[in-house]
C-alpha cells in the first residue's frame, strides 16, 4: 500500500522512520520545501511531491497529514475526497470550519480515520486509563494536569519565531498544540463548561498565547484544572485523579505511577519499562493505524472523537476572549 505524508518537519519524518521501520516500503512525501523533500528521499526512500494533487495523483491507500494546523482540514478533505484512509496530527484543526463535513464524508466513505493521540499507546497512560477504569479510585471529583517546556528547546535545531506554534497565521498557540484538554476528555468524559486565562506573557517573539490555565466541569460532575505553557525551562507533565476512594498521579520525569487506596491507606508504585525508548509509543501508534486501515476496524481516536476535542478548545479559547464561561457544544462551524 502506498502511504503519503504530507508535512516533512519533525513529526513527518518521525512518522516516515517509523512507517519504514514497521515494514512499509511504498512511501510517498509532501512538501513545499525542496530541502525537506530531498531529506526524506535520501532518509527513507520517499518518492517526493511538491504539491497535494500531484502527490495524490499516484493514488496512495493511505495519507498522514502532519502540516501547520491552519492546513488540516482542507488537507485531510482533499485526501478523504482521494479515496485515502487518513491520519490527522492533532488538533484537527484550528477552526470548526469544515470539521463537520469532514467527519461527515470520512464516515460516509467508509474510510479509516484518526487523530493523533501518541500518549493512548504509552504503556504508563494505558496502566493508567486501566486504573481509571477499574473503579478503585472510586467517584472522581477533580483532577489537575500540566504541560510546560521552553518553546526555543522543542526543535532546537530551527528557528522557533518560524514554526507554526510562533504563529497564529498556522494555527499554533499552546492551547491548539497540547494534547492535555483531549487525554483530560479520554479520562474524564464529556466537557460541559469550559473557563480559561490565555495570553502572551512572556517575552518570547511569538504572536500566539504561550500561557494558558483551564478550568473545565464535565457531564460526570468531576473538575478538573489544566495548566499549560511554552515558558518553563525545565520540561514538566503531570497528571493527578481525586477520588473519593483513592488518588493516582502521574509525573512524566519521574516515570511512574503512584496510587493511593483508602482501604489500604497507603501508596502504590506502577514504573515504566526501564529504558523505555519515546519514540515506541509513536511506532505503536502507526502500528494501530495501520491495522486499522488493513482490518476495517475503527481507530482509537477517530475525527469525530478529534472535533469532540477541538470543541473543548475552542471553547477555551472564546472563554479567554470573552471573559466568561464557554460551552464546547456550542462550537459550530460556519
Amino acid at each position: 500500500m502506498k502511504i503519503l505524508v504530507i508535512g516533512c518537519g519533525s513529526i513527518g519524518r518521525r512518522h516516515l522512520g517509523n512507517l519504514k521501520r514497521l515494514g512499509e516500503e511504498d512511501l510517498l512525501a509532501m512538501d513545499p520545501t525542496p530541502e525537506r523533500l530531498e531529506r526524506v528521499r535520501e532518509e527513507f526512500g520517499a518518492k517526493g511531491f511538491s504539491s497535494l494533487e500531484d502527490a495524490l495523483e499516484q493514488k496512495p491507500g493511505a495519507a498522514l497529514v502532519c502540516s501547520p494546523n491552519s492546513m488540516h482540514a482542507q488537507q485531510a478533505m482533499d485526501c478523504i475526497a482521494a479515496g485515502c484512509h487518513c491520519f490527522v496530527e492533532k488538533p484537527l484543526s484550528h477552526t470548526m470550519d469544515q470539521v463537520d463535513v469532514l467527519v461527515e464524508e470520512a464516515e460516509k466513505r467508509g474510510l479509516v480515520n484518526m487523530v493523533g493521540s501518541n500518549f493512548k499507546f504509552h504503556p504508563i497512560f494505558i496502566k493508567m486509563k486501566e486504573i481509571f477504569n477499574s473503579g478503585v479510585l472510586g467517584k472522581i471529583t477533580s483532577a489537575r494536569c500540566q504541560f510546560g517546556q521552553y518553546l526555543p528547546d522543542w526543535h532546537p535545531y530551527e528557528d522557533f519565531r518560524n514554526g507554526y506554534s510562533a504563529r497564529s497565521d498556522l494555527g499554533g498557540g499552546v492551547l491548539l498544540d497540547s494534547h492535555e484538554l483531549g487525554y483530560m476528555a479520554w479520562f474524564l468524559g464529556e466537557a460541559l463548561d469550559v473557563f480559561c486565562f490565555s495570553d502572551k506573557i512572556s517575552s518570547l517573539d511569538i504572536q500566539t498565547e504561550d500561557t494558558a490555565e483551564v478550568l473545565i466541569r464535565f457531564a460526570s460532575g468531576a473538575m478538573a484544572e489544566v495548566h499549560l505553557d511554552y515558558t518553563q525551562r525545565a520540561y514538566q507533565r503531570t497528571y493527578e485523579f481525586f477520588g473519593e476512594k483513592g488518588t493516582m498521579t502521574w509525573d512524566f520525569n519521574q516515570g511512574k505511577i503512584r496510587l493511593f487506596l483508602a482501604v489500604e491507606n497507603s501508596w502504590r508504585e506502577y514504573p515504566q519499562p526501564k529504558d523505555y525508548d519515546i519514540n515506541l509509543m509513536y511506532v505503536e501508534q502507526m502500528r494501530h493505524f495501520i491495522s486499522s486501515v488493513k482490518t476495517g476496524s475503527p481507530a482509537a481516536t477517530d475525527f469525530r472523537e478529534g472535533r469532540r476535542i477541538l470543541q473543548i478548545i475552542l471553547a477555551a479559547k472564546r472563554s479567554s476572549l470573552e471573559g466568561r464561561i464557554a460551552r464546547p457544544m456550542e462550537e459550530t462551524g460556519s
